[in-house]
């Protein structure tokens, strides 16, 4: 994959992000950008709840919220890992929810996910993309794990200003 003319996107994105306030009016950016940068066709932001112990996102295209166990799937094992998971073959994958799909209608090739680390190294969250052309690779993972420490500083200051309005 090559990144020509990444970093004055990247650039543009970084002052749109600092112009949102909330998670709803920044996480379709993230979405839109990393869906655009990585060529993939779908882009899920799982914010983890410490308390309840799942995750959740209202960020699937086009799909209602989705709360997932932290222990099921993918996004699971990414928190368990705390490291980015690649299958390019993710139906033979043993931690793949492939009941999402059934409910969605949506047949998911490829996904990449990265974890979202706070300034604490607790996990925010885990970002995920699916269904890239060609599969996902190695240089894919690198550009995961950058773009998660990324956006980040924005989930973090939107997550805590959630917990003071409740």
């Amino acid at each position: 994959m090559t990144y020509a003319n990444t970093y004055h996107t990247l650039a543009q994105f970084g002052r749109e992000l600092l112009e949102k306030k909330t998670l709803s009016q920044g996480l379709p950016l993230i979405s839109l950008y990393a869906k655009n940068v990585m060529k993939a066709e779908r882009c899920s932001i799982f914010i983890y709840d410490p308390k309840d112990k799942t995750f959740w996102t209202t960020l699937a295209d086009n799909v209602e919220r989705i709360v997932i166990p932290s222990d099921k799937g993918l996004v699971g094992e990414t928190l368990h890992e705390r490291k980015p998971i690649v299958t390019n073959d993710p139906y033979s994958h043993p931690n793949f929810l492939s009941e999402i799909d059934k409910e969605t209608g949506f047949i998911t090739k490829s996904v990449i996910t990265a974890p979202i680390f706070s300034s604490k190294r607790e996990i925010l969250g885990v970002f995920q993309l699916l269904n890239k052309e060609d599969g996902f690779d190695q240089d894919d993972v690198k550009f995961m794990i950058f773009f998660s420490h990324y956006i980040s500083g924005f989930l973090e200051l939107t997550n805590d200003y959630l917990k003071k309005e409740i």
